[in-house]
């Protein structure tokens, strides 16, 4: 099991290696996506998790897709409440940016390397990345809102970057130890 790395480590801050050809379709690539879906499993709050979050320098990142819906509607009083969808991971491989809208938006992020701290980023309306899936095929894909910043905060971690590095109205936020 993989622990997250905290602000301070130096992997966080060095740009990441592209994932080697020979490790497409690999059980050491199938392995690393397995520890990384762990560790975020375990982070309620989190959404997605790049491979320098585990301490490997890869340009890998993964999303929990299911954790990025918006909420179902509340439940009448007396109705049971839907289940919740089943957890769906979606890997992105030496991802790129390969188009970002002019619009740009400001939105609330944390991180999961920077725990209890928050802030205020201002991020494209709209982004393509271009990246692999674990078998090594090529996919394009275009997103907005949520997911438009997922991949730019997540491609950030790529480079060495943290949210905190040009998030305003940085907050930190102690939560209460539990008994």
């Amino acid at each position: 099991m993989k622990d997250i790395v905290q602000d301070g480590a130096e992997v966080l801050r060095d740009i990441a290696k592209p994932v080697p050809e020979e490790l497409f379709g690999s059980a050491e690539l199938a392995t690393l996506i397995a520890d990384m879906t762990k560790a975020l499993d375990k982070e309620l709050e989190g959404v997605a998790l790049a491979a320098p979050q585990v301490g490997v320098s890869y340009r890998l990142f993964i999303v929990r897709k299911d954790r990025t819906l918006p909420p179902p509607p509340e439940a009448t009083e007396g109705a049971a409440l839907p289940p919740p969808p089943p957890p769906e991971v979606e890997v992105y491989i030496n991802p790129e940016i390969v188009k970002t809208s002019r619009k740009r938006a400001r939105a609330d992020e944390g991180c999961l390397s920077v725990r209890g701290v928050y802030g205020t980023t201002n991020r494209h309306e709209r982004v393509t990345i271009r990246a692999r899936r674990p078998d090594g095929s090529r996919i394009e894909r275009g997103a907005g809102g949520l997911m438009a910043q997922i991949f730019e905060h997540e491609i950030d971690h790529l480079n060495g970057i943290l949210f905190i590095d040009h998030a305003e109205h940085l907050i930190q936020i102690h939560h209460a130890a539990t008994a």
